[in-house]
């Protein structure tokens, strides 16, 4: 008998997920431990395992849609057996229903009563030439696209108005915009004016109503509550940068060329900063503590969270007990997690269960800025970019400096002001002299 795969919990916080790709097609034959598919959770994109042996039977979830957790996304069962309906087995859960409005419902709408239209129905000769996919928009001018459709012209730069949809109801799906990228789709007809009209100013971009992505919609409620319940107070110190840009430039001079296996390595700024932060732990402890309502909790390992930007917005993947591993380990685990990062590759517990975090845009020129704080952690670290400005030395003589922001995000319930700044103070004795973070 046919056994029908659910959508899992995949994470903590998981409601929903969008089936990014199918990894088994309809046809295929499967075995318990297979991956079948892959899903885009709130926190990472991660596969679906199948627990059953036999051949995949049907999709009832398509490339792009979203799925709530317990809902049917396929069949499995023996070569030849026809799959159950879904509305038997499991249910359809609102989120399908919502999906599945396109030729249905647009069907079941015609033949019952005409769809209200503010304009009259067009007459024979005009609706031949309408293509067979029907209209693109909806009855509030909204373009109808997949969920899929919508992330892939954005991300090609193809304006959805030009594309004439030939799915469902008129409903621009993949290959639609894969025609058009070609040059090869059907342009969209321009529609009469009935008067001339001066040309509007060409737009930077063309309006869009992009998806709110799971990981966008769980960036957006992780900030608000540490916001709106975190009381934030905010700190900054300047720091000599000229040091730690000396050390980097002299350990990358004698260790880049090397291959691996003779010690090569390449430390990059942030891997300094990173070293830096969880040895300023070392002095000032206090700050390694986490909110946890009715009690703080003071950690006595360093687990140090670091954000990566990526194209959905920004993770923080966790160093373990930074406080324990050399400059060199702290260098290629920062990498082989940005790696991951970026390939949306991260597991939930390689981006949870941080003490401290540390954000750096100094790659990006910014020179200070505040983070906001990772709960439940007591602070989080905003570094900026090392400025070559004027600076006035020991002498009182003014001289070509080199300065970094080092900001401090802090949660006044778990620490005070004193508390931030002298980790700040051990901090930058530390970047001013980085030999102390190699012993």
């Amino acid at each position: 008998m046919a056994e029908i795969i659910e959508m899992p919990k995949l994470s903590d916080t998981m409601t929903t997920g969008t089936l990014v790709s199918w990894l088994k097609k309809e046809g295929d034959a499967v075995s318990a431990g297979d991956m079948i598919a892959e899903v885009e959770t709130d926190k990472a994109t991660m596969e679906v395992e199948c627990f059953e042996d036999g051949v995949v039977l049907k999709h009832y979830i398509k490339q792009g849609e979203s799925v709530a957790i317990g809902e049917a996304i396929c069949a499995v069962g023996e070569k030849g057996e026809k799959a159950p309906e879904v509305g038997k087995a499991g249910g359809t859960s609102p989120a399908k229903a919502e999906k599945t409005e396109g030729a249905e419902q647009s069907a079941a709408q015609k033949k019952d009563k005409p769809e209200e239209s503010p304009a009259p129905a067009p007459t024979q000769e005009v609706a031949e030439k309408v293509p067979s996919g029907g209209s693109t928009t909806d009855g509030a001018g909204r373009i109808k696209a997949s969920p899929l459709a919508r992330k892939m012209a954005a991300d090609k730069g193809i304006d959805l108005a030009t594309i004439e949809g030939t799915g469902p109801g008129g409903r621009i799906v993949k290959e639609d915009v894969l025609k058009a990228e070609k040059g090869g789709g059907t342009p969209k007809a321009p529609t009469p004016a009935s008067t001339p009209a001066a040309a509007p100013a060409a737009p930077i971009l063309e309006d869009q109503e992009l998806p709110v992505s799971n990981m966008r919609a769980a960036i957006g409620r992780a900030l608000v509550a540490s916001k709106t319940e975190a009381p934030h107070f905010y700190l900054q110190m300047e720091v000599d940068g000229a040091p730690l840009a000396k050390l980097r430039s002299d350990l990358n001079d004698r260790l880049a060329e090397l291959p691996p296996e003779q010690g090569g390595v390449k430390f990059t700024v942030n891997d300094l900063i990173l070293k830096a932060a969880a040895e300023a732990v070392r002095r000032v402890p206090a700050i390694n503590r986490s909110w946890h309502g009715k009690t703080i909790k003071q950690h006595g390992a360093v687990q140090l969270a670091f954000g990566v930007a990526i194209d959905d917005g920004l993770v923080t993947p966790v160093i373990r007990d930074a406080q324990a591993k050399t400059l060199r380990q702290i260098a290629q685990e920062a990498k082989d997690l940005i790696g991951k990062a970026r390939k949306k590759k991260l597991k939930p517990d390689e981006m949870s269960g941080s003490t401290l975090t540390v954000t750096n845009l100094g790659m990006f020129g910014i020179s200070d800025f505040y983070g906001i704080i990772n709960p439940p952690n007591a602070a989080i670290l905003s570094v900026g970019a090392t400025i070559r400005q004027p600076v006035v030395d020991d002498s009182g003589n003014i001289v070509v400096g080199y300065r970094m922001k080092v900001g401090l995000s802090g949660d006044h319930r778990v620490i005070d002001g004193a508390v931030g700044a002298q980790y700040l103070a051990a901090l930058r004795e530390i970047l001013e002299t980085p030999a102390l973070m190699l012993v």
